[in-house]
Parts: C-alpha cells; sequence; structure tokens
C-alpha cells in the first residue's frame, strides 16, 4: 500500500501497542465497531504523526440563534488538552459545567497536512491531510458569560475527534456529507455540510490570512441546527449519557459523558 486513506490510531491485541493504521475494511463504520466489540483489522502504517493547535469556524448556529448572517469567520482557538478520543474515551464535564448547559455540537473536522499562509481559495484542498468527526462539547452559561468563547469551549477533553481520518483523496467532497448528532438514541441534529455558510475551501483561506497554518492543525467547521441549548424543551449532556456524531463516508465518532467528582 502506497498511501493511506482511512487513518486509526489502535492499541494491537497482539502485542498491546498503539499503532497507527489502515483499515482493511474501509466500508464498515469502525466508531460503532468498537462499541459493538466487532473485530476490526489494520495494517500497521510507519509515518510521522501531527501535532497542532484548534481553531474552529461557526457556521448554521449563527441562523439558529436569531444572529444576522456573517459575512467573515467568527473564530477562537481551543487548546490541546480539549482534544480527546473516541469511544471509550468519555467527554468528561468538571464541576464547573455541571450546571444543565453543557451542549453538544456535531462537526466535521478538518486536519492540515501542509503547511501554508495566504492560502488561495483554489489551492486550499491541497493542504488537507483528511477529514474525520468532531463534537465540539461546550459549557454554554461559561460561554456565553463573556464575549470571547475560549473558555466556556476549552474544557479539558471536551472536544472528541474520531474515529477515523479518511483522506482527501477518498473523500473529494467534504461540502455534501449528511451530518448527524445523536443523543441517547434519539437525532437531535441531523444536516449536510453543504448547508455551511462558508465551505471548506473559504475557511481554509480565511484562517491562513497573514497567519501560517501548519501541518497537524485541526479545524472544526461548525455545527448545523439543533443544539441543545435551543431545543424546546431544552437538551443538556447528563452523567452518563451517550452522544454520537455521524458523518457519511467516515462514520460516527460514539462518546460517554462522564461527570468529574471534584
Amino acid at each position: 500500500m502506497t498511501a493511506w486513506t482511512h487513518l486509526i490510531r489502535f492499541v494491537a491485541l497482539e502485542d498491546g501497542n498503539v499503532y497507527l493504521g489502515q483499515l482493511v475494511d474501509t466500508t464498515r463504520d469502525v466508531g460503532l465497531d468498537s462499541v459493538n466489540s466487532v473485530e476490526i483489522k489494520a495494517f500497521i502504517i510507519i509515518g510521522d504523526v501531527f501535532t497542532g493547535t484548534v481553531a474552529e469556524s461557526i457556521r448554521t448556529v449563527a441562523k439558529e440563534a436569531g444572529m444576522a448572517i456573517p459575512t467573515e469567520i467568527e473564530v477562537f482557538a481551543k487548546p490541546r488538552t480539549t482534544l480527546t478520543g473516541p469511544y471509550p474515551a468519555p467527554v468528561t464535564i468538571p464541576k464547573c459545567a455541571q450546571d444543565g448547559t453543557s451542549d453538544y455540537e456535531a462537526e466535521l473536522c478538518i486536519v492540515i497536512g501542509k503547511t501554508g499562509r495566504d492560502i488561495p481559495e483554489d489551492q486550499a484542498l491541497d493542504h488537507v491531510l483528511g477529514y474525520t468527526a468532531a463534537n465540539d462539547v461546550s459549557a454554554r452559561t461559561l460561554q456565553l458569560a463573556t464575549k470571547q468563547w475560549c473558555f466556556g469551549k476549552g474544557l479539558d477533553n471536551s472536544c472528541p475527534i474520531g474515529p477515523v481520518l479518511v483522506s482527501k483523496a477518498a473523500l473529494k467532497k467534504p461540502g455534501s456529507l449528511g451530518i448527524k448528532a445523536i443523543y441517547n438514541n434519539q437525532t437531535v441534529q441531523d444536516s449536510n455540510t453543504s448547508n455551511m455558510i462558508f465551505s471548506v475551501q473559504q475557511q481554509i483561506a480565511s484562517l491562513s490570512r497573514g497567519t501560517t497554518l501548519e501541518a497537524g492543525t485541526i479545524i472544526l467547521t461548525g455545527t448545523p441546527a439543533g443544539i441543545g441549548f435551543f431545543r424546546k424543551p431544552r437538551v443538556t449532556l447528563e452523567d452518563g449519557g451517550r452522544i454520537d456524531v455521524y458523518i457519511d463516508q467516515i462514520g460516527t465518532l460514539v462518546n460517554q459523558v462522564k461527570f468529574e467528582s471534584c
């Protein structure tokens, strides 16, 4: 195999070591297979592990919240400590956010593979390594207490991503993917990335203006309508709940919610 298309990080049953691997059967939903204890096979890949910063831009939440459609991407940074993995890794809710306003946000996640700055839209996809699913768990009380959203969206283990990174060669149309959030078996978000206000190319071009996007940078592209804060009655992430993010051609990111005791 000369190039991977569906990249996972896994613990091998044979020796207990952690590897990067290419899924053998790319038609499987590896996230659900992991939860259901279905055997998952992968080829071991030898390669670099990228690290980077996390950023996010907003799309249809602006419409749902009754705000004007933005002409500029609203962006904020997220610390690396927000990142966590798919099941069995949990989403943890600290004491400061256990107030009934912890929320989910299903999002398409871009991983940058080629460092660049001032990237033109027509060259933006050349800088993409691949795509995965993400859940931008947000503490709404903390988020809305200030004009800057970084703290309410920057809590530890509040941004799971995964379970597989699909290469741009295998996922050629990131702007036409069905995306869902499913909380405790109820579909709470159901949309398509075609509804994004700013396309993947526009987001990369905008975020790279005067700013270097390093290889390994993670961009969350925004969430569709249906977040818990605006639902009637309001929906909130509770201890022991299960939150899934499903994206066409990627699969399902599954996490349980765990309230921290101290």
